[in-house]
């Protein structure tokens, strides 16, 4: 089953994303914040991190960075609301996929399918 560890700040979001992605049959760990998150990344394997990049204390391209030195195969996929920091994600992190929210459930169950192929069970009913 492919792991994926969520880091998002936004309560509703994060429930929202991870419910969305466990229907879907993943496994999901969330955390609200960057530095949540870490203490998962060093003990455990994820598959994917998909991080909000603008979230307080640690911002996602921080938390990206350190997921790629302890875990080079986890996948990076960055949410945002925020254009500006979409260009700065993709040359901090230039593997990462970028979502830019609004976006609609489908649409992230589908980025991740297409980045795990035949790892992944189902998509979004």
């Amino acid at each position: 089953m492919v792991r994926i560890l969520l880091a998002e700040d936004d309560d509703s979001m994060r429930a929202y994303l991870g419910r969305a992605l466990e229907r879907s049959g993943y496994e999901v760990v969330a955390v609200a914040t960057g530095a949540e998150a870490l203490p998962h990344i060093d003990a455990d394997r994820f598959d994917l991190l998909l991080t909000d990049i603008v979230m307080p204390e640690m911002d996602g391209i921080e938390l990206a960075q350190h997921a790629a030195a302890i875990a080079p195969d986890m996948r990076i996929m960055f949410i945002t609301g925020f254009a500006a920091v979409t260009l700065r994600a993709g040359k901090a992190v230039p593997q990462a996929k970028v979502l830019s929210k609004p976006f609609h459930l489908r649409e992230l169950v589908l980025e991740v399918e297409r980045m795990f192929g035949s790892e992944s069970l189902t998509g979004l009913n």
